[in-house]
């Protein structure tokens, strides 16, 4: 059988690859007094609230199940665009907003609607993997520019201007970032925006950790800037949905008939019962809980990111959003002996017993010396995967 030279770019997912190995360690530590502490995926340990989960069985009950229109319910188009205006001030018509099978569908059509075979696409490294292969199966090439700190782990105008070519057609940017949690300057994003709008391009920007912002500089949409901007969003993070399997894109007027189309021919539609349970997110029972939980989240962060650098795993941007801890290993694996940031996860599971995610998966710039920690676990659990790494590393 031939395999697509398509599906052969295409990378493993090494997150998840490292997720396969830490379960097994984690049935062999089921039954001790050490189980394995999950650091490694980026998924809440929250739930869907009461309301959503109440209306997704009110659904199904009443029979609520056949398709949608492709650019899903009127209603919760309707609601989107009303939580837009109530949480960051913008007015984001309905007819612009597209309900997808979760964010990733919501990149794929973007994707396909506006990549060519051969176009580029400017990315920063470290990003998250997932995106610039869903750039190659719409047979373009994600550019990874390297990134640094004292840039937040973000592109800047500058260097879209000094790597856009002939064939450059957009960036793709994600703020706040997977795997960094760290957001980009609302006046740098307007500069990248400036640059690409010059030269006749596209800004696909991700922001399906928008609404888990901690800082108030940061946390407001790009959509802020023009109508041109394309949003992916999710109810995946912030509305603790992940296996629902919803998301949405907010494009160009221009755009919303094109999607439409590949909407129709691709995916049909989203689950329905997934959409008239997400109705329920928006009501003020609802958006209050979504609060609650977002200070938790912060709160585990103002823990977790400190104690790690007590630890010498340096975290050199505190992340302003997300629920991710950046961490620069090498002075720990030069301590133990290891050669980099993918032995050091492995040592981690088996000496720790914390699994947490190796660098490889989010690109080369100096991937190899950091690991990422995700944050989306209880407090206590954070506190003691912190005491076991203390043992360990001393």
């Amino acid at each position: 059988m031939r395999i697509s030279q398509r599906a052969q770019r295409i990378e493993p997912f090494y997150v998840m690859e490292v997720a396969k190995a830490a379960a097994l360690h984690a049935q062999r530590l089921a039954q001790t007094d050490s189980p394995m502490i999950f650091l490694n995926i980026g998924e809440p340990d929250f739930t869907a609230p009461p309301l959503v989960q109440e209306a997704a069985l009110r659904a199904i009950h009443d029979g609520t199940t056949q398709y949608t229109p492709a650019l899903g319910l009127s209603a919760l188009r309707e609601r989107i665009s009303a939580w837009y205006a109530q949480r960051f001030g913008l007015n984001i018509e309905p007819r612009r907003i597209v309900v997808t099978a979760g964010a990733s569908a919501a990149l794929q059509l973007a994707c396909l609607a506006l990549i060519e075979a051969g176009d580029e696409v400017l990315m920063p490294d470290p990003s998250y993997p997932c995106n610039r292969h869903f750039v190659s199966a719409a047979e373009g090439r994600a550019v990874l520019i390297p990134t640094t700190a004292q840039d937040r782990f973000q592109l800047n105008a500058a260097q879209v201007r000094s790597h856009w070519n002939a064939r450059t057609r957009g960036v793709l940017l994600a703020s706040p970032s997977n795997p960094t949690g760290t957001s980009i300057h609302p006046h740098e994003l307007a500069a990248i925006h400036g640059e690409v709008q010059q030269r006749g391009g596209i800004t696909l920007i991700d922001e399906i950790y928008l609404g888990l912002s901690y800082d108030a500089q940061f946390g407001q949409s790009a959509l802020a800037l023009d109508d041109d901007i394309i949003s992916i969003n999710s109810f995946s993070k912030y509305f603790n949905m992940t296996g629902w399997r919803l998301g949405w894109l907010v494009v160009p007027d221009r755009l919303v008939n094109v999607v439409e189309r590949l909407a129709q021919n691709l995916f049909i539609c989203a689950s329905t019962v997934a959409q008239h349970a997400a109705l329920a997110c928006f009501e003020d029972a609802s958006l209050d809980e979504y609060e609650r939980r977002r200070a938790e989240f912060k709160a585990r962060r103002d823990f977790f990111v400190p104690a790690l650098n007590g630890l010498g795993l340096e975290v050199p941007v505190m992340p302003d959003g997300a629920f991710y801890a950046w961490a620069n290993c090498a002075a720990a694996c030069q301590q133990l002996g290891l050669a980099n940031s993918w032995d050091f996860a492995f040592a981690a599971m088996e000496n720790a017993h914390v699994a947490l995610t190796p660098g490889r998966d989010f690109g080369q710039a100096n991937t190899e010396a950091c690991v990422r920690f995700s944050t989306a676990r209880s407090m206590t659990e954070l506190e003691q995967a912190i005491a076991r790494l203390k043992r360990w590393l001393a």
